[in-house]
């Protein structure tokens, strides 16, 4: 049997493009393991999964003080250790990396062990994580050409393992989960795994110049409900969705987001006309801000960086985002395949020891 180990974890799009593989694998009969952290998010999303799940410690490179600086170190050693170990009693074939942390152990792991190793990298830029294992991995797949192009003779664009479930969602049934008629737009609020305070607290905001023009249904995030705002004719708020997105997705009209890589190609996909609110400098290493220029460059999205983001420039934004929303559904339409299921598999079969 061949075997094969998925890892990466800190948000969900370290994950969710293993769900795109997943099943392909299986039916190719591997065998798959994940190695992740004990308690992160890749835990939660992988818990269902027909895998078995490998929990390593792992730290973080925080440029800024926290006493965790001082203990993670030691704990980075700790999953260096059992990465090896693991990486020697389940000796794969080879190990496909979508990043963070808990990846980089692993990743060095399969190195020393003469294991092959993929990285993927879904940002225009690689993050710091993956600039290490860059230097480990045989090939690099990327999701952005710019990307591809930096990352030289081991950079392959592939795009984004993309869930087959993303395109069976039925727009009906999210009318229904939202309590919708359908008569209006519908406008969908993303803000990622753990939502994203500043942009919930403007669209609640400007919720009064927004409902006039169209319905709004608002991925919060967790905690991050308004329970003042409960039951407001055309706003439906929840914290997270994970069966039921597809169909959250098959009911939007327009999409109101922040600029995480992966999220990005699920819109361009479905073909969503998108405005960006993309994390500022002070909040990221500013990977969303060079994301959502390369969609804005290429005719794909709207952008608003979070510094001009009142009430009323949200409310301006998205009125010219509704009625600029054709042009950019034929810009979606024909923009390259955003979904890189296939030519991520293809690579792990060209690589595989």
């Amino acid at each position: 049997m061949k075997h094969i180990v998925l890892t990466g974890g800190g948000t969900a799009g370290h994950v969710t493009p293993h769900l795109a593989l997943l099943p392909h694998l299986l039916t190719q009969g591997y065998e798959v393991h994940y190695i992740g952290t004990k308690d992160g998010i890749e835990r939660q999303i992988m818990a269902d999964q027909p895998i078995t799940y490998h929990a390593i410690p792992t730290g973080k490179l925080r440029r800024y003080f926290d006493w965790r600086n001082f203990t993670d170190p030691f704990r980075v050693l700790r999953g260096a250790a059992l990465a090896s170990r693991l990486i020697k009693e389940i000796r794969p074939d080879v190990v496909f990396s979508k990043g963070g942390f808990v990846a980089v152990p692993v990743v060095v792991a399969a190195w020393r062990r003469g294991v092959p190793v993929i990285a993927h990298e879904s940002d225009l830029t690689p993050g710091l994580a993956n600039r290490i294992s860059a230097r480990f991995a045989k090939v690099v797949a990327a999701t952005f050409p710019e990307c591809a192009r930096a990352l030289g003779p081991k950079g392959v664009l592939t795009g984004t393992p993309l869930r087959p479930q993303l395109f069976a969602g039925s727009r009906e049934r999210g009318l229904k989960i939202a309590g919708f008629s359908g008569d209006r737009p519908v406008l969908l609020m993303m803000g990622g795994s753990q939502g994203a305070q500043s942009v919930n607290a403007t669209l609640r905001e400007a919720l009064p110049g927004i409902l006039p023009m169209m319905d709004v249904f608002h991925l919060c995030g967790r905690g991050n409900l308004n329970d003042a705002l409960m039951g407001t004719p055309g706003y439906f708020q929840i914290e997270f969705m994970n069966e039921d997105l597809p169909h959250a997705l098959a009911c939007a009209d327009l999409v109101l987001s922040r600029a995480g890589a992966n999220a990005l190609c699920e819109f361009q996909a479905l073909q969503k006309p998108m405005l960006l609110i993309p994390l500022p400098l002070s909040a990221s290493r500013g990977d969303q801000i060079l994301n959502a220029r390369s969609f804005e460059q290429r005719g794909l999205a709207h952008v608003l960086p979070q510094e001009q983001l009142t009430a009323q420039s949200l409310i301006a934004a998205l009125q010219t985002l509704m009625e600029q929303a054709p042009a950019l559904r034929d810009a979606l339409a024909q923009a390259p395949a955003a979904d890189g299921t296939e030519a991520v598999l293809q690579l792990i079969d060209q690589v595989r020891k």
